[in-house]
């Protein structure tokens, strides 16, 4: 039951709404730049929560037990940064900072502040986040801290919006608050749906939600339906709030061209209409901000390990994707804190082993990986969980956006992308990933681990629980020969000699399926009077520059690289670079250089240059050079 808002905390929350319109004025101002209507739009929204819904630990931002909150809308920054401020976390003058090289309060938020849990403002990924904080929060944690995100309604045409709307449905995440600031502009001109309220209530009652409709600027209507969010079992609830953009801002309230900017001269004239509207404060303080239930567990995400050691026989034929799901099950039994998410293709990344250990640390997310890799981000917040995410490699390029921004929240995670390359076969280029190397390389502080049996897979899934930032593990669909004794040790950065000779004409690269035919490939040149070492970097960030440059010099200067991958970005590149400030070296990539289309893997390998046999011939001419 609701309950009743006494006058003076009304108009308390008033006030407080208003100084935070003016402190996100003051701010944009002070940096020429910023988005000041945005701000307004959500100003009692923002009041109500952080000094009367939200239970938080103002010395210690990011507690274990405290609620948490997703600003999906980052540009909206300035007024989450005021609530913080006017809450007691920092002076309310270091706003004045907004936007400055040397301040932590950029333009849109990042975790560079203790109160931040994601970047946002890549519009439409917040919900994700949230839900995957809910989930952790309902069925891990068990906790009773409350998740809430607010959403702009511009941003809620993404799709991902719609994905993590179904998910959150779906699982009946009733410690879900979504908040739509349904301010009817976007950037350039109205949304499409404007003020239809009831359309918006429509549809999110359509996927799973208890939608309550308000007017987004009366504190009583606000806190109520906060209050009926909260004792709402067995959904999720949706607070859509009606407002209007640059609210209380004389001549500039629910007008276009105003996104964006700050208010230059009109700010004293606007402040000052504000002001006039405001109560005396009746208090010195802030209302009372509630101390969360401390009831979340302690939990240790850094002792990541295999509960057994590899178990295979030299020459064993093991497909990596399935070594994987071997080393999934042992690493959850290990830490009950390790979880896998999914879309729907456990059965062929074997992500379903876990549910061998135990079904409830298997997350299914369906065919939504934008949705998926968000949930996983959100997961992984506050170290609660050690999140494993896996698909088809080639449908990660869905979520490199939810990707690049993980990188800029600092997240931890593991993405384990199977059915790389041609190899795969007959499935034909759809699901040939050809791109994954390229994207996942590029990613800031990212690590790419690409195993070429099933000891160096399960190795790189316990390394890549350990490590910090996003990694990425290739997983191939064919099964392959194990090339190394169970207690060979790995780790990130140190490649392999898996094959070398006195005086080797030359040195092969490979990875995955392509070690395997370069192997091959070796024997072949064997019999023409052709010595080929081979080496395995294992990681392709980084890359073992010292063994690289140290067989180059040893093998003549001549080294080749092949892999199941197009040439921009993968594995040639990665050793091209890390040699090209080498004196007499020469490095030929071999590569899958035009789309590919369906045959058999064997097939395929030699048809796209990168079998055994392209490889020998490639070989002959490199060290005829």
């Amino acid at each position: 039951m609701a309950v009743t808002v006494d006058d003076k905390t009304v108009a308390e929350l008033r006030n407080l709404a208003d100084r935070l319109r003016i402190d996100s004025i003051r701010a944009t101002n002070a940096s020429k730049s910023g988005h000041p209507t945005s701000c307004a739009s959500m100003a009692e929204i923002m009041s109500c929560l952080f000094f009367r819904v939200m239970k938080y630990k103002l010395s210690e931002p990011r507690d274990k037990s405290s609620d948490r909150f997703i600003l999906s809308k980052g540009h909206a920054a300035p007024i989450l940064y005021s609530a913080w401020a006017e809450a007691g976390l920092f002076p309310v003058e270091d706003l004045m900072n907004l936007r400055k090289l040397d301040s932590d309060l950029e333009g849109h938020p990042t975790p560079r502040l203790n109160f931040v849990d994601v970047a946002t403002g890549s519009l439409g990924q917040g919900l994700s986040v949230a839900c995957g904080m809910a989930y952790v929060g309902k069925h891990f944690d068990k906790a009773s801290y409350r998740t809430y995100c607010l959403i702009g309604d511009g941003e809620s045409a993404e799709g991902s919006i719609w994905e993590a709307l179904h998910f959150a449905g779906h699982y009946r995440l009733d410690n879900l608050c979504a908040i739509f600031d349904i301010n009817r502009l976007g950037q350039s001109e109205p949304t499409s749906l404007q003020h239809n309220m009831e359309v918006y209530r429509k549809r999110l009652e359509a996927f799973g939600f208890h939608a309550i409709v308000v007017d987004g600027h009366d504190v009583e209507e606000l806190c109520k339906a906060f209050d009926e969010a909260s004792s709402t079992l067995g959904k999720p609830t949706a607070i859509l709030a009606k407002t209007y953009k640059g609210y209380k801002f004389p001549t500039i309230s629910d007008e276009l061209d105003w996104h964006g900017k700050p208010l230059g001269a009109k700010a004293d004239e606007v402040i000052h209409a504000i002001e006039q509207q405001m109560q005396p404060r009746t208090s010195t303080g802030v209302p009372h901000i509630a101390e969360p239930v401390d009831d979340a567990p302690e939990v240790n995400i850094d002792d990541v390990r295999l509960s057994a050691p590899p178990a295979y026989k030299m020459g064993e034929m093991v497909a990596t994707r399935l070594a994987y799901g071997t080393a999934l099950a042992k690493l959850a039994e290990h830490n009950p804190r390790v979880i896998a998410l999914d879309g729907d293709t456990k059965n062929s990344t074997y992500s379903d082993k876990i549910k061998k250990v135990s079904a409830e640390r298997y997350i299914e997310c369906f065919i939504a990986e934008q949705n998926l890799v968000g949930v996983a981000i959100g997961a992984g917040c506050r170290g609660r969980t050690i999140p494993y995410v896996s698909t088809f490699a080639a449908f990660f390029t869905r979520a490199f956006d939810q990707l690049r921004m993980g990188a800029i929240s600092q997240t931890n995670i593991t993405c384990v992308g199977s059915h790389a390359g041609v190899s795969i076969g007959e499935d034909g280029p759809s699901q040939m990933a050809l791109e994954d190397l390229a994207m996942f390389r590029a990613i800031p502080g990212s690590t790419v681990f690409y195993p070429s049996d099933a000891v160096s897979c399960e190795r790189a899934a316990e390394l890549a629980g350990k490590t910090k930032g996003i990694c990425f593990i290739r997983t191939s669909r064919p099964n392959t020969a194990v090339i190394y004794e169970n207690e060979q040790a790995f780790s990130a950065g140190k490649g392999h000699v898996v094959r070398n000779h006195d005086e080797d004409d030359l040195v092969i690269v490979g990875a995955g399926v392509t070690l395997h035919e370069a192997l091959k490939a070796s024997d072949m040149l064997m019999e023409s009077g052709i010595k080929a070492a081979v080496i395995d970097p294992f990681t392709i960030k980084p890359i073992d520059h010292d063994l690289l440059v140290k067989e180059a010099t040893r093998c003549n200067g001549r080294v080749l690289t092949v892999e199941d991958h197009y040439p921009e970005g993968g594995l040639g590149e990665a050793v091209a670079s890390t040699l090209a400030e080498q004196r007499n070296v020469i490095v030929k990539i071999l590569a899958v250089r035009e789309v590919p289309r369906s045959g058999p893997p064997e097939v395929l390998l030699e048809h796209f240059g990168i079998g055994a046999k392209a490889i020998a011939e490639a070989a002959k001419k490199l060290v005829a050079l």
